[in-house]
């Protein structure tokens, strides 16, 4: 366990290795807490956070109280680190990864995504020898920046059939006490294209969370086959939806209203459907952008984007205006798409301060948002909202003075809670 000095005169507490520690009967009191407490204000501008030292009270993984500091206690001394909720990784693929295993870097593509599927179709069943061990070293590395749950894709197809998602389940089956995860049944090698149907009404009946989709007009070459397929299961099952869509001509823009159309005829997907990437916004006027925003905030979809791709800017401020809940994630940490995942979702709010010129504190402090999933511990009026009484006890420690300066400096992330337990 990293960063935090245990005072030893508690009894029974102990670093994490791979499961979890415990303090008395599943209590924990940390003393020295930083937590913020307000904004101060010049000529009507954010210029400040104010912060105070804080006693926390854990007790069967909620926050049982917070109360003023006691530095004298018997307790976990977080030498005044700030803490933040932790963070949430909400697009990622744990399923399929190089990390763990020997470095290779990604292959010259041919054939764009059919090209890699093709690839997958070869590599696939050597990958899964050993994806169950690769996927918790993933999880350890996701800890050790902070993050206590992912959302997964995880594939579906004819090749790896339900194979990659009993893995998967099985890693996280092994880390239940550390690490949390919904799963998003993904038909990787298209829906109809490689004939995966099937294989998706079976996972449709496990223990998953989200019914997936990839680009339907260019790889099954119907769009609303493909989604009218990905709706009727996600309502049969009683599943959220989440659809990889990198289409950014006509298309992707068709694919996007449909889904629309669909979700306002079945509001019961409100506020459960998502689009990953989603680039056609990207490729958009802004007044088309701004449509296209509004109409998916009407209808309660949110986007999962990648930060940055490429040379392409996505409408994230325009997102943002009307109501669209975004959410990012390290998508590849290494494997044979990319190689460039730090593991850092508070990495990826950085990456968007920059590119929007979110550099005032304000701004700054309103980006945690991009690494929390949404959580965080000023509203937009400076009120503490976050931590209280009765919450999950899902905590990031970091050594940083306010949320403004974890994102622009990726402060060190000294310690991570989850659900009461010590696992970094």
């Amino acid at each position: 366990m990293a960063g935090l000095t245990i005072t030893p005169c508690i009894p029974g507490l102990k670093a994490a290795t791979g499961n979890t520690p415990a303090a008395g009967k599943n209590k924990l009191s940390l003393k020295n807490v930083r937590l913020e407490t307000g904004f101060v204000y010049e000529d009507g501008e954010v210029t400040a956070t104010t912060t105070g030292l804080f006693y926390i009270e854990i007790e069967n993984g909620n926050i049982a109280a917070i109360s003023p500091n006691q530095p004298n206690a018997n307790a976990i001394d977080a030498k005044g680190y700030l803490m933040l909720p932790s963070f949430k990784d909400m697009h990622i693929h744990m399923d399929k990864t190089f990390y763990g295993d020997s470095w290779r870097a990604t292959r010259k593509r041919t054939g764009g995504v059919k090209g890699m599927i093709a690839l997958e179709q070869k590599i696939l069943p050597e990958m899964l020898k050993n994806s169950t061990f690769k996927a918790e070293k993933m999880m350890e590395l996701l800890q050790s920046k902070g993050t206590g749950f992912a959302r997964s894709h995880v594939n579906i197809e004819p090749v790896s059939k339900l194979e990659s998602l009993a893995h998967l389940q099985q890693a996280l089956e092994n880390r239940k006490d550390s690490f949390g995860a919904e799963l998003v049944a993904f038909p990787q090698h298209g829906v109809f294209y490689t004939n995966s149907a099937p294989y998706m009404k079976e996972a449709a009946k496990m223990n998953i969370d989200f019914i997936g989709g990839l680009d339907p007009y260019t790889i099954d070459g119907a769009i609303e086959r493909t989604i009218d397929f990905t709706v009727q299961l996600a309502l049969d099952h009683n599943k959220g939806i989440d659809i990889h869509l990198h289409e950014t001509g006509e298309s992707g823009l068709k694919t996007v209203e449909y889904l629309i159309d669909k979700v306002n005829e079945n509001p019961v997907l409100k506020g459960k459907t998502y689009i990953s990437h989603c680039f056609v916004l990207g490729k958009l006027d802004n007044a088309r952008q701004e449509e296209i925003a509004e109409k998916l905030g009407a209808a309660q979809i949110g986007i999962n984007s990648t930060i940055p791709f490429g040379g392409l800017i996505m409408p994230i401020p325009t997102l943002y205006k009307h109501k669209v809940k975004v959410m990012t994630g390290n998508d590849s940490i290494v494997d044979h798409w990319n190689t460039f995942g730090t593991g850092s979702v508070l990495h990826k709010a950085n990456l968007a301060a920059q590119l929007y010129g979110y550099s005032t504190e304000f701004g700054l402090s309103r980006s945690l948002g991009l690494a929390t999933a949404g959580v965080l511990p000023l509203n937009d009026k400076g009120n503490r909202q976050w931590p209280k009484a009765g919450y999950k006890a899902n905590l990031v420690l970091l050594n940083a003075s306010c949320s403004a300066e974890a994102v622009s400096r990726v402060s060190q992330v000294e310690s991570l809670i989850y659900e009461g337990k010590v696992v970094f």
